[in-house]
């Protein structure tokens, strides 16, 4: 079954907000084994929307709407489809009756144009709304499947989950299912990561590799096609074994995990808290790991030490390794790390310093990075050499620091 997202609403070429639904569901029918070979999007416009319908109906088996079923003249998506498939359009009793229960309990007026509603494709099966008003529907025509979800997440999710999933599942009887398994890499580019498994990728037929690289990360998406979902995770993992076979020493994770959710969960498994001395990335670190829930366990705090005077004052970093080495060095991010460790009392200690630019800074080029790693047993600092804007710079600085704090508490031991 060949299958097209069809997103409707101008908001959405304006860039006003993200096609988020697009990605949820080309996700959940890749699961379901169908092939989705068109994402479309079009505004609120009667003879675009029309076009793209015909389009979408010649060459596609199932056609999935998005958005277009509210109350307002510019929510035209059953109208249009309702013109090109030749399909009257009535009101549902049902919807209808839930609507104005709505609008009775929150003892507000329903207006004439919220009965539009409730307005439905003739024979078509409705999928209830149970997070909003506008009801989703499914018409089988001329052995085309055309569904119509509305436009927001909360109400699309679940219709989609509740009702379109299962419907999907029981009438087109699908036997084969498509599973994935996304494999997470850092410090390595997605060139040098293609390289190194590039033949198993000219070779690839079932399961199939796709290397992306994204945000200074690179990920592979191993995807595999069959009935048997026992043998299918067995063929996956067999292909990631051969791939970490080359690959190890960049690997830190498996599926929807991020370095800063793996550290998260790794000072937490450890007993371990950490407290960070922040001059080139402005408190990033601190932010990235207090975004996460559950971090309040292991995060002690932050210095944010921009300034030489702060590094000295709070820090107690000394006027010899400013004088002899700079604030820009290996030392100064080592003896960083190692005070605010014992400043504020965690077991590990880590610091950022460097350059993001625009401008050089103490002989320095923008991007020239340096991170201390402090335990009560050892202290380590590393030098990166980082390219783009002081944006980009500062975020990878806070990766970097996560992936070689992550790496050394896994060999390392750390007095506790």
């Amino acid at each position: 079954m060949n299958a097209e997202i069809i997103a409707v609403g101008s908001e959405l070429l304006l860039g006003q907000i993200q096609n988020s639904n697009a990605t949820y569901l080309s996700k959940e029918l890749s699961k379901m084994g169908i092939n989705v070979y068109h994402h479309i999007v079009v505004g609120d416009n009667p003879d675009r929307l029309f076009n793209v319908v015909e389009a979408g109906i010649k060459r596609s088996d199932l056609l999935i709407f998005t958005g277009g079923l509210g109350p307002t003249k510019d929510d035209l998506t059953k109208e249009v489809i309702a013109k090109v498939t030749g399909t009257g359009l009535v009101y549902d009793a049902e919807t209808e009756e839930r609507i104005k229960a709505f609008f009775a309990r929150r003892q507000r007026v329903m207006t004439a144009n919220n009965r539009k509603q409730a307005l439905v494709l003739k024979d078509s099966t409705i999928l209830p709304n149970d997070h909003g008003l506008a009801c989703g529907m499914v018409l089988e025509k001329d052995k085309r499947k055309i569904i119509l979800l509305p436009g927001p997440p909360n109400e699309l999710i679940p219709m989609f989950e509740n009702y379109t999933q299962p419907y999907l599942l029981n009438e087109i009887k699908i036997k084969e299912q498509i599973q994935s398994k996304v494999l997470r890499f850092f410090d390595i580019g997605e060139s040098q990561l293609a390289e190194k498994v590039d033949d198993l990728i000219e070779k690839q037929t079932n399961p199939t590799i796709a290397p992306l690289a994204s945000g200074g990360e690179v990920t592979l998406r191993l995807t595999v096609k069959g009935s048997d979902i026992s043998e299918n995770e067995n063929k996956l993992e067999e292909l990631k074994a051969r791939i970490l076979e080359r690959t190890e020493d960049f690997y830190y994770g498996e599926g929807d995990s991020n370095l800063a959710r793996l550290l998260l969960d790794k000072l937490k498994n450890r007993k371990l808290t950490v407290a960070a001395a922040e001059s080139l990335t402005g408190g990033q670190f601190s932010s990235a790991l207090t975004d996460l829930p559950g971090s309040s366990a292991v995060f002690r705090g932050a210095i944010i030490c921009y300034s030489n005077s702060v590094k000295e004052a709070e820090l107690g970093l000394s006027r010899e390794v400013l004088e002899q080495h700079g604030a820009v060095s290996a030392v100064c991010a080592e003896q960083l790390a190692g005070n605010v460790r014992q400043k504020l009392n965690s077991e590990v200690g880590i610091s950022f310093t460097g350059v993001a630019g625009p401008d050089p800074l103490e002989g320095h080029e923008p991007g020239t990075v340096f991170i201390g790693l402090a335990t009560g047993k050892w202290s380590k600092a590393f030098k990166i050499q980082l390219a783009g804007s002081r944006e980009n710079i500062r975020e990878r600085a806070v990766k970097y620091g996560m992936y070689y704090l992550l790496r050394n508490l896994s060999k390392e031991k750390v007095d506790e």
